[in-house]
Order: structure tokens, then C-alpha cells, then sequence
């Protein structure tokens, strides 16, 4: 801790005091109280003694005291509160600085129950730290908002009842170590109600005409519109569950015949120009940042998932480069927009500014025009250059300054053409093509930013694609015509940016906790990403089925929505209590006991209309299929499925494919020259692996030994299966220590050990792993004592500005990483270790403390 002073400023982060520090006095003494300082027990180790006896104890919500919150300082936090309350003793003056929304408000009224001042105590406020917002926060100071604090508090609260009152239902219906939660399962519902429409889906198949045209030696495409006036039909117009042209749709289905006909009879003709049609269009520019925006506008540009955009906007808002980073405000500060305008001018000339300064109003409900958007803060707009950004934080800073910039420049004016041409088909029947062309008339803010793009100039130039110049009557000589098969596509499944723009747009949850929730439904494996996309697991499937049937309110949208509109009544001072209550008899109790009424195999049970008569089951070690139970079959046969399996993907085809491999694993490749014992080639949750003989009735599991991958087929041979299954295998005594040096096959691929130092064998190396001599492991050891031992870090940063013991930068496997005592974080990427700071590892590892851990997955036997 600092020296004695006579006023003290608590901030939630060092990072944030660093920064803070830099602009107040000798007599402020800045401190971090590393996030919140008291909350509800985690676990009944926590509860305190007097409590453990009471009913609700296990809640930390006495239910039967007007749902009353039990606080306690966790363990972790116990040093630090001691430490504020040793420097509180030098203080004259308390000043509370933590984050002017809910959360911030939240923690600065903890602190003053826990800490207990008799000083003056003060709150202060701002949404960027710049000297100047610092000074006036100083001069600004106010009383904690006990509304905001109630508000804050109730969700807490809710979110509580809801985990602890549904999740025991869970573990006991469909498997242990599941969760529910207020916000958490209407997100997985969302995502399962996708699944189950692209599972319901039914391709639909339909053809179109392309030409490939030219008019005074300039070549545009066209497609065919309609034949004698019947528009064709297209991907919209078929119903999704049938495959067919949905019911009321008056479109023409241009079959393969058809539409090769035409094309063949319109080869190298002329078409005549119909019509041609000009208008110009006004685009106007995107308002500036807020926190479901930017995570939105993050992931599609610059594939950052929430959490990465919003850890990488914490840093950048703590150092005092960008506005605070929560808010659904899109409102600007005369003092933003003037800097904006100041650089648009020297940057891109007048001609570029919008007429008038331009503000916006925002549309989400409870947002608070008191704060700002997320913009560079500061006077100036520096550029990325200018503050010497770079990685993530170069990144993320540029979308931000184009975004504010843009708001400020003129609109963008494009021109639109359409134009009609007209040919005769085959059989004398009127065939219309359509063509488009769009021309940048003025470019005004996208020279600057292109929601989507990452390089606007180059944006610019796929905007622009004119057509020739045109007249009624004129003619365009056809140089291709080329029939085109199209099958329909299922509904796209979310991604991070879509999620949380579903979110949003339906009132679940606030844009401040997206990233939580998307980072939670992966944990505990509801979801899993492929590429872009969030895939439901079938578990999620089961999860989301009991729940509706037990919890129907609870992850129903329109109720959760209307549950949030509740709570930010809250913040305005509403009454919660009554509220509470009727949620936690009606809702939640209610649903627990028709639950334990249902049996779990069924809740486990999936249908599939396109597996029928088999089901897939949700079992303690996965999901498997379980097929009907064949005549004279004492027990179903069931196969187990792929843990990242999307259950849309799931086909009768690829049921028969995995039925073959499951068939395949249970025939014997070989056999064992020694013991006589069967060899099965079979794939686990690390790769293929090969095992000897079967499990004993004495429980003793067979030997297994890993395969690597281009071993496989007709590489595997006889000797290399026998040679496998004696590894590890002995190469002799190191001429240094005369201690075994072994090779291997482990996790990681193959290897050679000495002295529990592993050196990788690599997989594009003529080593191989059977017939690897002395020399060439010794080489391999000796390069791996080159990079250094495991355990030796590429940088000390120094000891725990809060709980003692070293910081260190390690390089592992999957790139670098910061640890501290048990705790390893990644080093997000982009970031060089070098550069990396104590304040932004000690972030690091208190969000990786933070994070649930993911629960292991087991095979089904």
C-alpha cells in the first residue's frame, strides 16, 4: 500500500488507480478494491454459523424475512478489506469511485457497509478519465443512488433463486453439475429454438436463369424474373417445414428441363431493353457505440468474441482512452462532437462534415441520456498512432474513433439503377430479366467507416458497380446464359454478434452481462462454437424441454423481458419485494415439485422425426442413440455420439456411418502373437487408440495405446500394432546420468522422457516414434533444454499487488500465458508477452479466477 494520506479514493481496479493516480494531488492515496468486497456465500463452507441451520441458509436469501440477502466477505477478499480499512485509518476523507452504473454503484455501497467510515464520505462519478473528468467528478459529488443499489440488488437476488431453486432439478433429471439461471436459459432457448427449426427443415429445390450481357462493350449480369408476367420462385418463397411453395404463394417453379431449354434457346441473342429506372439514395450515418453495438460491430470485423471485446474495452476505458464501456446511451458530449468535427476537417476536408453538429436519441428502454456512448475520450480524437496502441487494444480503438468520427460526417448519396430487358423464349412465351447497378455519388461518412467492413475504401469500391448506360429500346447481346440448380438453406444458426442482438432487441438481460452469459453456456456444455456459430449440444436440447414444461415463465422471452422492464422500474425507487415473493411461490417452487414428478428417462429422451423409430438419449457420459429393440435382443443397441455433434447435423446417414464405425471398432484388427488376445482399433475423446482384449469381470481396464492419425489405414501395419502396444519403449541409459530415456505415445502426441523432461516428437519429422535412436532423442531433449525448462518463465512481473506471490509470463503449449499461484490465464491474442503489464495480469487472472470451470466430459462405455 502507499504512504499516509489525508484523502482516499477507492477504485475497483489497479489498472484504473494507476491511471487515476496520475491526475490528483500528493494529499489523495488511490486504492483498488479488485471488484466487489462482500456477496451472497458461494458455497456452505462460506455461510456463517449462526445461519447454517436455517432452511433458506443454503439460498443466502432469507425467503422468509422479505427475501433479505445474507452477505459475507469471501476468503479471498478478507486481505484486501483489511488493508482499505488500515489505509481508511489515514484518511480524513473517503471518496468512491467505482463505475457509475448499477454494478459500480453496487460495490461503492458494500464498501461503505464493510468498511463502516466515520469520515465524510463522498461519490464520484465520471465516464471517461481525462484530468479534466476527474477534477469535475471532484468538484461534483454526490450520495450513493440507493435505488440503483436496490435495483442492482434484487437482480442479484433473482438471479440467485433462480440457479439455486432450478439447477438442483437439473442435476437430478438429466445429469450433475448443470445450471440454471434468469438470464443464462432463455439464451440456450433461443439457441434451441433455432436448432429445432433447421432440424424441422425440409430442403426445397428450385431453378433460375443467369446472363452474362453486354452493351456498349461493358458486360452486366442479369436474371430471369418472370415468364409472361409469373414472377419465379426463389428461396423465400418455399415453406421451410414442407420443402414446397408455401400456401398463397402465386410463383411459377422453373424445373431443370425448363430452365435448360431457355437457356440453350437464348445463347448468343439479343435482349431489348425495357425500361430503365434511376433513383439516388441517402444513407446516414450509424450512431456512435454502445456496449451491444460495439460487441456486435467487434465480432463481425474483427472476430472478437463479447468477452475479448469487452476485457480489451475495459483496459482501453482504465487508461484512460475511450468513455466508460457500459451504456446504452448513443448520446454524445458537445465536447465529443466538436473534437470529431475539428478532425474530420483536417483529415477529410469540409466538404465532408455534416451541415450541423448531429445527435442521436436512443431507442433501448431504461438507457440513461445522462451518460455517454463509448467514443475516444479526451478532446482531441487521437489516432491510434498518436497513442501508441497496438495488438487488441490498436484494434478495438479504431473501430471506436472511425464509429465516433462517422457520426459527424455527411451523408453518404448513392445512386441506384434498375433496368428490365425482355427476350422470347422457346416457345414464344415473354421472358423478363432484371438488372442493378449502384454508383457512389458522394461517399460522405463511409470514406470513414462501413458497418461490417474493416476497410472502408475497399468497401467503397464493391459498392460501386454500375451499369452501362442504357435507353429504353437499346439492345444487350447475350455472351452467357446458364441454367442454375439451388437448393434452399435451413435458418442460419446465431453467432456471438446475432446472439446478442437478439438479446437485445427482445429485452433479455442487459448488454453489460452478454458476455457472462455466452461465456457460462459454453462452460457448462450447452453450447459449443463451430467456427462463427453457437450449436446447442443435445443436452441443452433436454435441458430447454424440462424446463418448459416445468419453468414455462422462467426461459419464456416475453417474460423475461417483462421481468427486466420490472426490475428497471426498480431502479426508479418501485416497490420488489411483493414482487419477489410471487416469483419464487408461483414460478419457481411450483416448478421444482411438478418437476420431480416426471421421470428421468423420459426428460432425457429426444424424438427426431427423421431418426424415427431410434431415439437419442442424454446420458451421464453424453448422448448416444438408442435403437429399437430388435426381436429376440435382451437390451437395445445404443451408439454413443460425438460430443460437439450439432443435432440438427444428425441424419439418418450419418447415423448409418457412425453404426459402421461402431460395428467396425468391435471387430478385431488383430491379434496379439503373445497373450492371444484380440486388438480392437477404436476412437476416444483424444483421437483413434488401439486396445488389447476386453474390459475382465474383475473391473481391471485393457491396455490402450494412442495411434497417431497418418498411421492410420494401411499404415498400420502388423509390426507397428505390435510395436505400438509395447510402448513406452526402452532406448537406453543418457550417457550423462545413466537414467532411462524412453519413448512414448501420451495426450500430446508421441515423445521421448528423460528424467520427466518430455521433448515432442514432431508429426512433419522422418522420426518415428518405434525405431527414434539414443542420438536422435538425446538431440530432441537437448533442444527442448534450449527453450528452457517448463517451469521457467519468459518474465517475472513482479508479486500480487493483493494477494502476495509471484506474477510470472510462461510459454505454453497453446501460446503464452500469465499465472499466479494456481491460476493460469491466457494472454489474449494479438498481445505481446513483453509488453504485457502487472495491471493487465492481475485483470487476467481475477476474470479466469471468476469463470466457472468447465466440467469434464465423459465417454459413455
Amino acid at each position: 500500500m502507499a504512504a499516509s494520506a489525508s484523502k482516499l479514493v477507492i477504485v475497483e481496479s489497479p489498472t484504473k488507480a494507476k491511471t487515476i493516480r496520475k491526475y490528483l494531488g500528493k494529499e489523495f492515496r488511490v486504492e483498488a478494491s479488485m471488484g466487489h468486497v462482500r456477496d451472497l456465500p458461494s458455497s456452505a463452507a462460506e455461510i456463517p454459523a449462526k445461519y447454517k441451520k436455517e432452511s433458506w441458509a443454503r439460498l443466502g436469501v432469507n425467503v422468509e424475512s422479505g427475501f433479505e440477502p445474507l452477505y459475507i466477505v469471501p476468503k479471498d477478499k478478507k486481505k484486501i478489506v483489511a488493508e482499505l480499512k488500515k489505509a481508511l485509518k489515514d484518511a480524513d476523507e473517503l471518496y468512491l469511485a467505482t463505475d457509475e452504473d448499477r454494478e459500480g454503484e453496487s460495490i461503492g455501497w458494500h464498501l461503505v457497509q464493510v468498511l463502516k467510515p466515520k469520515i465524510p464520505t463522498k461519490r464520484m462519478v465520471f465516464h471517461e478519465i481525462t484530468p479534466d473528468a476527474i477534477r469535475g467528478a471532484l468538484e461534483k459529488t454526490r450520495e450513493i443512488d440507493v435505488a440503483l443499489v436496490s435495483a442492482q440488488e434484487t437482480r442479484r437476488v433473482l438471479d440467485r433463486l433462480v440457479g439455486y431453486s432450478v439447477s438442483p432439478l437439473l442435476w437430478k433429471k438429466v445429469k450433475p453439475k448443470l445450471s440454471a439461471g434468469r438470464v443464462q436459459s432463455v439464451a440456450v432457448r433461443i439457441l434451441v429454438l433455432r436448432e429445432r427449426e433447421r432440424i424441422a427443415f425440409v430442403a426445397g429445390s428450385y431453378w433460375d436463369i443467369k446472363a452474362l450481357l453486354e452493351h456498349t462493350n461493358q458486360q452486366f449480369s442479369a436474371g430471369l424474373h418472370s415468364i409472361d408476367g409469373e414472377r419465379l420462385a426463389t428461396g423465400r418463397d418455399f415453406d421451410e417445414n414442407t420443402g414446397r411453395i408455401a400456401e398463397g404463394k402465386e410463383v411459377l417453379l422453373l424445373e431443370e428441363p425448363r430452365a435448360r431449354a431457355i437457356a440453350a434457346a437464348l445463347d448468343g441473342q439479343a435482349m431489348k431493353v425495357a425500361s430503365v429506372d434511376t433513383r439516388e439514395s441517402i444513407r446516414k450515418p450509424y450512431p456512435p457505440f454502445t456496449t451491444s453495438t460495439l460487441q456486435q460491430e467487434a465480432n463481425r470485423k474483427l472476430g472478437f468474441g463479447a468477452r475479448q471485446t469487452m476485457s480489451v474495452a475495459q483496459r482501453l476505458y482504465e487508461n484512460g482512452y475511450i468513455t466508460y464501456m457500459r451504456t446504452d446511451s448513443v448520446n454524445l458530449s458537445d465536447q465529443a462532437i466538436t473534437a470529431a468535427r475539428g478532425r474530420i476537417s483536417g483529415q477529410y476536408g469540409d466538404s465532408y462534415l455534416s451541415p450541423s453538429p448531429r445527435q442521436f436519441s436512443t431507442a433501448a428502454k431504461g438507457a440513461q441520456e445522462a451518460h455517454e456512448a463509448i467514443r475516444p475520450s479526451g478532446t482531441e480524437m487521437p489516432t491510434v498512432s498518436e497513442l501508441g496502441l497496438s495488438g487488441p487494444e490498436a484494434r478495438l480503438y479504431e473501430l471506436i474513433w472511425k464509429r465516433t468520427i462517422a457520426t459527424q460526417m455527411a451523408n453518404a448519396r448513392l445512386e441506384f439503377t434498375a433496368v428490365k430487358l425482355n427476350a422470347t423464349g422457346p416457345d414464344g412465351e415473354t421472358l423478363e430479366f432484371r438488372a442493378s447497378g449502384r454508383r457512389v455519388v458522394f461517399p460522405g461518412f463511409l470514406r470513414a467507416y462501413v458497418e461490417g467492413s474493416d476497410d472502408p475504401e475497399s468497401a467503397l469500391d464493391d459498392r460501386d458497380a454500375p451499369l452501362p448506360i442504357m435507353a429504353t429500346g437499346d439492345d444487350a447481346r447475350a455472351n452467357q446464359i446458364s441454367a442454375e440448380g439451388h437448393e434452399t438453406k435451413p435458418p442460419a444458426r446465431y453467432t456471438e454478434a446475432s446472439l446478442v442482438k437478439a438479446l437485445e432487441a427482445q429485452g433479455i438481460g442487459r448488454p453489460s452481462t452478454y458476455a457472462s452469459i455466452i461465456d457460462t453456456i459454453q462452460a457448462r456444455g450447452y453450447v459449443f462454437a463451430k467456427g462463427k456459430q453457437l450449436v446447442p449440444t443435445f443436452t441443452a436440447m433436454a435441458v430447454t424441454r424440462l424446463l418448459e414444461q416445468t419453468h414455462a415463465n422462467v426461459v419464456d422471452v416475453d417474460f423475461t423481458a417483462a421481468m427486466e422492464r420490472n426490475l428497471d422500474g426498480i431502479a426508479d425507487g418501485d416497490e420488489s419485494r411483493e414482487y419477489l415473493n410471487k416469483f419464487y411461490e408461483n414460478d419457481l417452487l411450483a416448478g421444482v415439485k411438478a418437476g420431480e414428478a416426471l421421470e428421468a428417462r423420459g426428460v432425457c429422451t429426444l424424438s427426431f422425426r427423421k431418426l424415427a423409430p431410434h431415439d437419442v438419449r442424454v446420458g451421464r457420459y453424453g448422448p448416444y442413440v438408442e435403437f429399437e429393440k430388435a426381436e429376440g435382443e435382451e437390451k437395445a443397441r445404443t451408439i454413443s455420439l460425438p460430443d460437439e455433434l450439432a443435432p440438427a447435423d444428425l441424419t439418418p446417414e450419418l447415423l448409418a456411418e457412425l453404426e459402421e464405425a461402431a460395428a467396425a471398432a468391435e471387430r478385431p484388427i488383430a491379434t496379439d502373437a503373445e497373450s492371444g488376445l484380440p486388438i480392437y482399433l477404436r476412437t476416444g475423446r483424444f483421437g483413434p487408440y488401439l486396445q488389447l482384449g476386453e474390459q475382465g469381470e474383475d473391473g481391471k481396464k485393457p491396455r490402450r495405446v494412442s495411434v497417431p492419425k497418418n498411421w492410420l489405414g494401411d499404415q498400420l501395419t502388423q509390426e507397428r500394432i505390435e510395436g505400438l502396444l509395447s510402448l513406452p519403449r526402452l532406448i537406453g541409459k543418457h550417457p550423462e546420468d545413466d537414467k532411462v530415456v524412453k519413448a512414448g505415445i501420451g495426450q500430446y502426441g508421441p515423445y521421448v522422457l528423460h528424467n520427466r523432461v518430455y521433448a515432442s516428437i514432431k508429426k512433419d519429422s522422418d522420426d518415428d516414434v518405434l525405431t527414434i535412436g539414443m542420438e536422435r532423442a538425446l538431440q530432441l531433449l537437448a533442444e527442448k533444454a534450449k527453450r528452457g525448462p517448463a517451469r521457467e518463465p519468459i518474465k517475472a512481473l513482479g508479486e500480487h499487488p493483493k494477494d502476495g506471490g509471484p506474477v510470472e509470463i510462461f510459454d505454453g503449449r497453446y501460446g503464452p500465458y500469465v499465472k499466479h499461484k494456481r491460476v493460469n490465464a491466457t494472454i489474449p491474442k494479438g498481445t505481446d508477452p513483453a509488453s504485457v503489464t502487472m495491471e493487465q495480469a492481475v485483470e487476467w487472472i481475477a476474470e479466469k479466477a471468476a469463470k466457472p470451470k468447465r466440467p469434464r466430459r465423459r465417454r459413455r462405455s
